[in-house]
């Protein structure tokens, strides 16, 4: 099933994003779950010549809570460089750590 999400964005980077398509400058960014470690799944991307960053084994997220708000806040929106990407993550995240820290604040 992962493989068929894969061949998906695949497409998706191709059609939307042409020029990095072209070039092969586009990274897909993967965490340790068992699926994005399996070896169907490292087959498949190296076949493809998709760059792969890795988080690093012992890196754990600790502000998990924020990721379904950061998905949320971004749906729908496309970026086709990631540096839009980063900069418009960056300002949502900084949006919901102003909104926690004033959170419990009494005037």
């Amino acid at each position: 099933m992962y493989i068929d999400v894969l061949r998906h964005l695949r497409d998706v980077v191709g059609r939307k994003c042409p020029e990095k398509w072209r070039t092969n400058i586009w990274f897909l960014l993967h965490d340790n779950a068992p699926t994005h470690q399996s070896v169907l799944v490292k087959e498949f991307l190296a076949k493809n010549n998709v760059t792969i960053l890795e988080l690093p084994q012992y890196l754990v997220p600790t502000n998990l809570y924020l990721f379904p708000e950061l998905k949320s806040a971004l749906k729908g929106r496309h970026f086709c460089y990631a540096t839009d990407n980063m900069k418009n993550a960056m300002e949502e995240l900084k949006r919901l750590a102003q909104r926690d820290c004033f959170e419990g604040d009494v005037d």
